[in-house]
């Protein structure tokens, strides 16, 4: 069985992964809050543990792969509000837009992708539970969790009670019995969403919804929850402090994972700064491909500095590794490459021992380049391909290398300059063939010149003339 090394926030340390049940690992990943289109850096955890989903799918018989959306929180109801649409509707609309760019980033979809208002039933059972073992209370239509209840709340982000000063950044609610304490549900206006309850009409809060949709899809506890660094305080502490009370156990997550941040110049991308860029944007001018070449280039749990550098140094990566497919092309297509679970045994060695020490991916995309050195270097039929079915099961696991060579090739977004058709291209090429086939060197030449000038390499081979854009 292969050793997988995890950094676990919880311990703070690197650990080997072990799940409860070797025959089913369970995995959650908090997903976006819609309310506008979701900017690169929440691509970041999605892609991430979408490559440890892959790795883990490798080696396990069963993996599921959980990862939840918010369609319900005050932010939506404000965009609705400013919009001047109903909330449901733009809740949806930009579920569906979050789901479409995650396809871009080439992010599987997860077994279940929960949403919190499908699952009020659950969240007011998990409350009333609480309340009953006397971990959280009614108080004036709200109801709250007692964080002096719990022993160990804390214990995830390293603070104690005597380090979240009281007041500090907001003034306290008097109808809390403690400034530390947070809601598990509060009430709803006539025009805020809002469901029946025990207290009344009113929404849940927002740590609650996680607690109450791992323990209908996965259950009391699980083996990896991953999400982003800056959930660790507090939503992270606060679902972990009402699962472990609720579930009465301490062993809600074995493993907690978190992405560090993307930051532009020395600030984190966020909505709330404003310096934020959207996927939906991104794909305008990149391929969803080399996006996700550049959020793996990082370290995941490092912060990553986005910027136009970073994409050109993905794209320059990205073309050198379907060059080498382009050069030696295969009989055999990516989808007759065997991914099934548990099938890892001729798996390239040196990108799974870098993914399986801590998610490794810079190392993994550099063994990559050693694999497509390899095929380069490769000179009988069956090294060609062995070699060939090796970068590619290698760019599966990174979930690269997935596309056609000649039309990765010929994508516009592989080049921002380029803004000429693929039918002028084509058309320029067989004019270029004909001036050739008349002996008129020079106005093939112009032609070359003319497509290089628009961004267009020409390569011309005993199959004929491959273009590239640039």
């Amino acid at each position: 069985m292969i050793n997988i090394q995890l950094h676990n926030t919880l311990s703070g340390r690197k650990e080997t992964f072990t799940p409860a049940d070797p025959d089913h690992v369970t995995v959650y990943v908090c997903g976006p809050t819609v309310y506008d289109y979701v900017h690169i850096g929440n691509g970041r955890p999605a892609v991430v543990f979408d490559v440890l989903v892959r790795l883990l799918e490798r080696h396990y018989p069963r993996v599921t792969y959980v990862s939840n959306i918010t369609d319900i929180d005050d932010k939506i109801n404000a965009a609705a509000a400013q919009n001047n649409e109903p909330i449901s509707q733009l809740a949806e609309r930009f579920s569906a837009a979050y789901v479409d760019d995650m396809a871009t980033l080439g992010v599987r979809p997860p077994d279940i992708v929960p949403k919190a208002t499908h699952h009020i039933a659950e969240i007011i059972t998990m409350i009333e539970l609480l309340i009953e073992q006397q971990h959280a209370y009614a108080s004036a239509g709200h109801v709250l969790f007692h964080v002096p209840s719990d022993p160990l709340y804390g214990s995830l982000s390293k603070r104690t009670l005597e380090d979240m000063m009281d007041g500090a950044r907001v003034e306290v609610a008097e109808y809390k019995r403690d400034a530390k304490d947070f809601v598990l549900w509060k009430p709803s206006t006539d025009e805020q969403p809002g469901w029946n309850s025990p207290w009344g009409r009113g929404r849940p809060g927002w740590h609650i919804e996680c607690s109450a949709m791992i323990k209908k899809h996965l259950g009391e506890s699980i083996d990896i929850h991953g999400g982003g660094s800056d959930l660790t305080f507090p939503h992270h502490e606060n679902e972990a402090a009402q699962s472990r009370c609720a579930n009465q156990t301490s062993d809600y997550v074995r493993y907690w994972l978190h992405n560090g941040m993307l930051t532009l110049g020395s600030e984190k991308m966020s909505k709330s700064v404003g310096n934020v860029l959207t996927v939906h944007g991104l794909a305008q001018q990149y391929s969803g491909e080399v996006l996700r070449y550049a959020l793996l280039s990082g370290q995941y749990r490092s912060s990553l500095s986005w910027s136009d550098e970073l994409l050109s140094q993905a794209r320059a990566s990205l073309d050198s590794l379907y060059q080498c497919l382009r050069d030696n092309p295969g009989d055999e297509p990516l989808t007759s490459v065997d991914f099934s679970h548990g099938s890892a045994e001729n798996d390239p060695a040196t990108v799974v021992e870098a993914l399986a020490d801590d998610l490794n991916t810079p190392q993994a995309l550099a063994a990559l380049h050693e694999l497509a050195n390899r095929l380069r270097k490769a000179s009988s039929h069956q090294a060609i391909k062995d070699a060939r079915a090796q970068l590619l099961t290698g760019g599966w696991l990174l979930g690269l290398l997935h596309s056609d060579p000649e039309r990765y090739f010929t994508d516009t977004r592989t080049s921002t300059e380029s803004s000429i058709s693929t039918a002028e291209i084509d058309a320029k090429i067989q004019a270029r063939k004909d001036a050739r086939t008349n002996g008129d060197y020079q106005l093939a030449d112009d032609i070359r010149d003319q497509l290089a000038a628009a961004g267009i390499e020409l390569e011309d081979s005993r199959e004929g003339t491959r273009w590239r854009r640039l």
